[in-house]
């Protein structure tokens, strides 16, 4: 089994707020659930170019069944009210041999604290442990912020097919 399967980190946001980066759990789809109806309708957009609230039972299976070496899939929580809630999630799936793509969503609440740049740098750190040697991602053209997360990890723009979206690729 991959180490990714049991990753666990202490760490802070920008503005010191303590947080636990770590590998998804089978135990925490109702977390997740919870975590997007806490998200907003233009950050699911984001996410899934569509606006979606609800997941069939076989996309929430997509989500929830990792395997940690063709799908990497980490949560950051942070206490809320008490506990410890889901506030982001990233993961890359492999789309082929050494090539993956990656996606991030960040409860409304948490964006522009740096959740989604600890998340996205802990996955390169699994990509590149695991072998991975570029990730890219999908990103809505007018998503400026994720824009700006990725191209701060030195995420380079390339060729897209569809006007309202952006290629990004990084070379490991």
């Amino acid at each position: 089994m991959s180490q990714a399967a049991t990753y666990s980190v202490q760490t802070v946001l920008k503005d010191s707020t303590p947080i636990q980066v770590r590998a998804l759990r089978a135990s925490d789809e109702a977390d997740m659930l919870a975590a997007v109806a806490r998200t907003g309708p233009q950050s699911l957009q984001n996410r899934f170019f569509v606006l979606k609230r609800h997941f069939s039972e076989k996309e929430r299976a997509f989500f929830m069944d990792v395997d940690f070496s063709n799908h990497v899939a980490l949560a950051a929580l942070a206490e809320e009210q008490g506990r410890y809630a889901i506030i982001g999630g990233g993961r890359y799936v492999i789309v082929e041999p050494g090539r993956a793509e990656m996606a991030f969503v960040v409860v409304d609440a948490w964006q522009g604290r740096g959740v989604g740049s600890l998340l996205l740098r802990h996955l390169t750190e699994i990509a590149r442990e695991q072998g991975v040697r570029e990730l890219t991602a999908e990103v809505l053209s007018d998503n400026m912020p994720m824009r700006s997360v990725f191209a701060k990890a030195g995420f380079k723009l390339a060729r897209s097919d569809d006007p309202r979206t952006v290629h990004l690729s990084l070379t490991l």
